[in-house]
Order: C-alpha cells, then structure tokens, then sequence
C-alpha cells in the first residue's frame, strides 16, 4: 500500500469507525488495525481491486466486534453516556469526516439504540451509499436480510431522530448569542434562544463532577449554565468557541490551558434544542493534555 493511498483512505475509514463508535481513539484503534490488515494481505498475495471497498470492509468488520465489545462497558456506565467530542473546525486530515447530522452528538446518541449491525447496515447505506449487494458481503448477510435490517433501523431512528439544521453558519450566530446573554445574565433573551424542551446532558464517567441526571427546560437550563460560568469565572477557566461534530460547541480549558471539557450545541427552528457536556478525562485525551476538573472547583474562593 502506498503513502498516497494510506492517506487517501483514512478519512473514510475513520469516518465510518466513529460514527460506529463514537469514540475518537477506539477509531484510530480499528483504522491503524485495518491498515495493518491490508498490508499483510497484500504481503500474502492478496489481490485488492478496490482498495476502497477493501478498506470499507475491513474497517465496518472490527468496527462491528469493537462495538459489541463497548457495548457491554456501556451497560455499566456512571452516569449519562455521550460520544467523544471531535472537533470538526480543526480540520485534521487523519480525523476529517463529512459534517451533516449523522456526525452529531444527539444522533450519535441516537445510533446507540442499534445493534451493531444494523448500525453498520444504516451507516453503509444512508451515509455512505452503498448498494445492498455492497453491504451484504461487508456484514456477511444476504440482501434481502440487508434491506430487512435497514428497514428496522430506520423505523428505530425515525422515532426519535433529532432535530438539526444545517446551516452552520446560522447555529454558530446563534450559540454566540446564547453565550452573550449568559454572560450579561439576561434570562429574557436566553428563554428565547432556549426551545421549550431544551436539555442539558453531562458526562463525567464517573471521573468528573457531572450532573447525575439531565437538566431540562429553558429556565433551569438557563440558570444552571449561568452558574456554570460563574464557577468558570472564579477559578480562571479559559472557553473557546469551537466546532465539535459539525456543531457550534465550547471547549474549555483551565489556568494551565488542559482540557477540561467540550459542550455542544445542537440548534434547530432558530433554537437551541440540547446541550451536550463531555467532561470525562478518558474521552477528552485526544485534544491534549487533560486538567483535573474536580481539584480546580475544589479550590477555596
């Protein structure tokens, strides 16, 4: 395998494990274990027409084990589970993927309520646009089992499939605002930026301060983010504005500029729909070296 083909098929593969995943570094994992996997094939004399559906194979493969695998530690997880953030504005060639509603928080959320193959057979279809001959030999089923199980998927994801708009430049306008009013403490123009089910979710795994439950509607939303930046404020944390999954988001930092957390957006109708805060360290250590969030709120005023 050449360098150009090893760089030209990363952003797919790794495309496809994330939205597999949601997880930023157990995708790299199974895009590195794909490539090892090609070389030795072709080392053995393994002929590849079509690196490309090769590469897709292979990657959906270890992808589906990987998930089945996850999803048992899954089961037991403190608290609310959300993906890894990734920070789509970075644009890092090795982690590129195309941005559109599939690579959002709420719907990686949403994907979670599928088995791993039909995960696989929903993703390989509707994202990727794969002929159902094309998936059944990736997923090892026949076509008719394929479109059975897509069907069954998408009714699945029909059911509570989030909202989302697409103009990102709109969301983004939109975010910036919200953070203004928050900081001005003007409950007036936050409950008009806030939809009336508005939803607050954090995840700190066990291993960060985090809320046991989510927080919803737009006045407790609204407070609960004030006092947020009042405990930011006080102990000198540093917030920049980012987009994380396609979506306008807030990365945060302490004094010493560790990471701390990811907060997402996810805007529909000119709202603010959900909030979604990544604050567990172990799901954080891809955007560079992590901050202890509980010692910095510890510190006395």
């Amino acid at each position: 395998m050449t360098v150009l083909q090893h760089d030209e098929l990363r952003p797919l593969m790794f495309s496809i494990a994330y939205r597999m995943l949601g997880s930023v570094a157990e995708a790299e994992d199974i895009v590195q274990d794909a490539f090892l996997r090609m070389y030795k094939s072709e080392l053995d004399g393994t002929a590849i027409d079509s690196p490309d559906a090769f590469a897709t194979t292979i990657t959906t493969r270890l992808a589906i084990d990987a998930l089945r695998s996850a999803r048992v530690r899954r089961e037991h997880y403190v608290g609310q589970w959300l993906p890894e953030p990734l920070i789509t504005s970075d644009d890092e060639p090795a982690r590129r993927v195309e941005t559109d509603e599939t690579i959002s928080t709420a719907f990686l959320v949403l994907l979670e309520t599928l088995a791993p193959v039909e995960r696989a057979v929903f993703l390989l279809r509707e994202v990727f646009g794969y002929g159902y001959d094309e998936i059944a030999g990736i997923v090892e089923k026949s076509e008719s089992n394929c479109r059975q199980i897509l069907a069954r998927a998408k009714r699945a994801i029909a059911e509570r499939r989030p909202r989302f708009e697409a103009d990102r430049q709109h969301q983004a306008e939109l975010a910036k605002s919200f953070l203004t009013a928050a900081n001005e403490g003007n409950m007036e123009a936050l409950h008009q930026l806030l939809a009336d089910d508005v939803v607050f979710v954090g995840d700190g795994g066990g291993n960060a301060p985090a809320l046991e439950h989510p927080v919803g509607g737009p006045v407790q939303v609204a407070r609960f983010f004030i006092g947020l930046l009042k405990q930011s404020a006080r102990v000198g944390m540093r917030i920049e504005p980012v987009e994380a999954n396609g979506q306008p988001a807030l990365r945060v930092f302490s004094p010493r500029d560790e990471v701390l957390g990811v907060l997402t957006f996810g805007v529909a109708d000119g709202q603010i729909h959900t909030m979604h805060s990544v604050i567990n360290p172990e799901k954080l250590t891809h955007l560079g070296q992590v901050g202890d969030l509980g010692a910095l709120l510890s510190q006395p005023s």
